[in-house]
């Protein structure tokens, strides 16, 4: 891995949101409360885009579509050329392990565990003995890029929040996936600490090639992202 120079990348897309609808039922089944409307979005290898809104627009749901950990009442996800619509369960789980990594606003380490061990969390489906050392170096690689090469075989509690979601970053690149996606990722974090970690993924995003999608309601966050969307009751405008 190579952090010191620009990757060339292909700049096709690798995630596209065909008319993207989302309701819930309203309690009584008397009809339907609408969240998104007809969203289409197309996001190309090596991009960085944040989409702003306030509380209750609608983002963690769009992000949450975007990686398979929810399903549109309307509209098609194409992720790498594949049509997510249709997929069993057991697929989409693999699209979610394999090929999205996800950040949330709180880290989700596992206490009892190493940093390196919940880095390797994410790996665990898809084990091969033969290859277990390349990916333990990996591991380390990444941890290392981070900064977080001393905290190796800390646990969680040991490290500042900052260093917990940096952690965190490393378990979602861990497989090496397509895309990653941010929900708020200094949403717990001060303000040093929050800027650190989006300084971070930015140089992710130019210098190992990794696409970024961002959701966040801070306008000084999303400024750092190449391209910026807002949603608004219910569409996605920019």
């Amino acid at each position: 891995m190579n952090n010191t120079e620009n990757i060339s990348i292909d700049t096709s897309p690798i995630l596209e949101l065909q008319n993207i609808e989302k309701h819930y039922d309203e309690p009584g089944g008397e009809g339907v409360i609408p969240v998104l409307r007809g969203i289409s979005l197309t996001v190309n290898q090596g991009e960085s885009v944040a989409i702003t809104g306030p509380s209750g627009s609608g983002k963690t749901t769009l992000l949450n579509i975007m990686g398979a950990l929810d399903q549109p009442s309307k509209g098609d996800v194409v992720l790498s050329g594949k049509n997510l619509h249709g997929l069993s369960d057991r697929e989409l789980a693999m699209v979610r392990n394999l090929e999205v990594g996800f950040v949330f606003q709180l880290h989700h380490l596992l206490p009892q565990c190493t940093v390196l061990e919940n880095v390797l969390v994410p790996t665990i489906p898809k084990y091969d003995e033969s290859k277990s050392q390349e990916v333990v170096g990996r591991a380390i690689e990444l941890l290392e890029m981070v900064g977080l090469e001393s905290h190796v075989y800390h646990r969680p509690g040991q490290l500042s929040g900052g260093e917990r979601q940096r952690a965190a970053v490393v378990r979602a690149l861990i497989n090496q996936p397509k895309i990653l996606l941010a929900d708020e990722p200094t949403g717990s974090l001060d303000e040093d600490s929050g800027l650190a970690l989006v300084q971070l993924l930015t140089e992710l995003n130019e210098k190992q090639a990794m696409t970024l999608v961002m959701v966040t309601h801070a306008p000084r966050v999303a400024v750092f992202m190449k391209r910026q969307l807002k949603l608004e009751h219910g569409i996605l405008v920019g």
